[in-house]
């Protein structure tokens, strides 16, 4: 009878393979993994920055108004700027909401945390927030905040249109929202 000579070897090899196949559906493990915490990080910072916003205008709701803008809304954060003052309700409340939205606009471009060389690092990627006036007569505003996501889901809903067409395919884009009535409390 003859001995067979390097089939330990082959085997050796076959577990080699094995086990290689197992680390790299590991490392692909890991990698996902990362990209769903960044995904769940983004999303909360999107839902503080909305609460913030909802709480600064249920704050100042005599003057809601400059908030939106008027009928024409407002868009803060990546590649915009905060527009100029309003002319309703007194100088104070003007001025308190022109503070509101620049510190709104500062947080959605992330300067409350900065890395070595001084650039804002605290947001989302490419991060908008709008103020929509659904209803001048209700006083009904709704308050989004935007951002790329770092893989494509399913596109947001077409009325959402804050950041739209923005962040190359609407797949990427991602939405939070909370619509806001100002009551009469006269």
């Amino acid at each position: 009878m003859r001995v067979a000579r390097g089939f330990t070897l082959i085997e050796i090899l076959v577990a080699m393979v094995i086990g290689l196949v197992a680390l790299m559906g590991a490392a692909g493990l890991i990698a996902r993994s990362v990209q769903q915490e960044v995904e769940s990080y983004q999303r909360l910072q999107a839902l503080n920055l909305l609460q913030d916003m909802v709480g600064r205008l249920n704050a100042n709701r005599l003057v809601a108004d400059c908030y939106s803008n008027g009928a024409n809304g407002m868009q803060l954060g990546y590649q915009t700027s905060v527009p100029t003052s309003c002319a309703a309700g007194t100088t104070e409340q003007r001025t308190r909401a022109d503070a509101d939205l620049q510190a709104w606009d500062d947080a959605l471009l992330g300067a409350a945390q900065q890395n070595s060389d001084d650039d804002n690092v605290g947001a989302m990627i490419g991060a908008r927030g709008c103020i929509d006036q659904l209803d001048a007569v209700a006083r009904i505003y709704r308050i989004s905040v935007v951002w790329q996501g770092l893989n494509e889901t399913v596109a947001p809903n077409d009325a959402l249109a804050c950041g739209k067409d923005q962040y190359g395919s609407e797949k990427q884009r991602r939405v939070v929202t909370a619509t806001v009535r100002i009551g009469d409390l006269s």
